[in-house]
């Protein structure tokens, strides 16, 4: 399994049921340092796995197309009623 996406079902298993967490934070447990440089493979790794159906990227607190979101995004397991 790629180290991100390991990272981002890890935090995610660590949070409160229908909590998210932002691409920060799993760039931060990649590099503390030079977290920012991480920040694009953390978005291709989350559109990865939502497209798998593994997470849900969430804008503006509601599930947004992995495909053509925009701007400040986070992610969440998915839950009963996200749709398909």
């Amino acid at each position: 399994m790629d180290p991100i996406e390991a990272l981002i079902l890890d935090l995610l298993a660590k949070v409160p049921a229908g909590k998210s967490i932002a691409p920060e934070d799993v760039a931060r447990g990649l590099d503390a340092e030079g977290w920012r440089r991480q920040l694009g493979r953390v978005r291709g790794t989350a559109v990865g796995l939502a497209r798998q159906g593994k997470i849900v990227i969430l804008r503006h607190n509601k599930p947004a197309d992995p495909d053509t979101f925009r701007g400040v995004w986070r992610m969440r397991l998915p839950m009963e009623g996200d749709g398909a």
